[in-house]
């Protein structure tokens, strides 16, 4: 829920974040241009690129610009969403997110998803984007969804040891994330999401280092994934395409706890909320969200 960062000058550790193998290019003080690799890494049970994990490249990519406006300040993402997300098959995802309001108390981003179809370099793509002309897609890739996400302001005490994390440093460099080491497993077993009841949507999830942040909470993007897996375990043979997230308190304890209602049941899709609590601190409410899943 605030960006994933290391501690300065600790050494890097493995999340799943990091696996993805990210590469992020921060063009300006206000846009960032994230790709990922197709890989196992973020791959859902269906093989295409997970919505959840589209959600966490977009949360990571916003941050860097909202930390450059919000500065001395420190930001935590309060809700995110992700809209028609078609299949992405081919890769790599590319997440093109650009600030869109600076304020007080809350600064807002959007993004454009696209599916690169084998463009792996991150210069390349910025420039298939930037040459395009709206509404056409850019030459050579496919529209995959659009996004949307709100940060809260907080103070810099927020995150101790953080003082010194300034992405403006940032501007013009292309960026890599991970150790370098392929992934083993999927992603959910990756994550250690335990599937309880799949009729409600019950998942577990412990605070573990692999999935926490700078300061010591769940990252939005896993709790993203873990609502998304919810989802389709409550209504198999469908996928999630829409996700709508409102970020409400932060682990304190865990497991991160998930439970599903369906809203509406249609011939071509369905809709779900799904309900995330800290079971280990009195089963206090971590999350809410919304879910439109579809047949594919």
């Amino acid at each position: 829920m605030t960006p994933e960062a290391d501690t300065p000058g600790a050494a890097p550790r493995r999340t799943f974040v990091g696996d993805t193998a990210s590469t992020e290019l921060l063009v300006s003080d206000r846009r960032c241009l994230m790709s990922a690799p197709l890989s196992d890494a973020v791959r859902s049970p269906g093989g295409s690129a997970s919505p959840g994990m589209i959600l966490a490249l977009f949360d990571v990519g916003a941050s860097h610009p909202t930390m450059i406006a919000c500065r001395p300040d420190w930001t935590a993402t309060q809700d995110i969403s992700l809209h028609g997300a078609d299949p992405i098959s081919e890769g790599p995802i590319v997440v093109d997110s650009q600030l869109v309001r600076v304020g007080k108390k809350i600064t807002i981003a959007s993004a454009t998803v696209y599916d690169g179809h084998g463009v792996d370099d991150i210069e390349k793509l910025q420039r298939l984007i930037d040459q395009a002309e709206p509404p056409e897609a850019p030459a050579g890739l496919t529209r995959a969804g659009a996004g949307l996400i709100t940060f809260a302001r907080l103070p810099r005490a927020a995150a101790a040891g953080m003082g010194d994390y300034d992405p403006g440093k940032w501007i013009g460099q292309v960026r890599r994330t991970g150790t370098g080491t392929p992934v083993e497993g999927s992603l959910h077993e990756r994550l250690g999401l335990r599937l309880i009841e799949p009729r409600t949507g019950r998942f577990d999830l412990d605070r573990t280092p692999y999935v926490t942040n700078s300061i010591g909470t769940i990252l939005g993007g896993a709790q993203a994934v873990m609502i998304e897996a919810a989802a389709e375990a409550m209504r198999p043979g469908l996928v999630a395409t829409d996700l709508q997230i409102h970020f409400l308190s932060q682990v304190r304890k865990g497991p991160a706890r998930t439970a599903g209602t369906v809203l509406r049941d249609a011939d071509d899709h369905s809709v779900v909320t799904v309900r995330v609590t800290d079971a280990g601190h009195d089963n206090q409410i971590l999350a809410l969200a919304t879910v439109t899943l579809r047949r594919r």
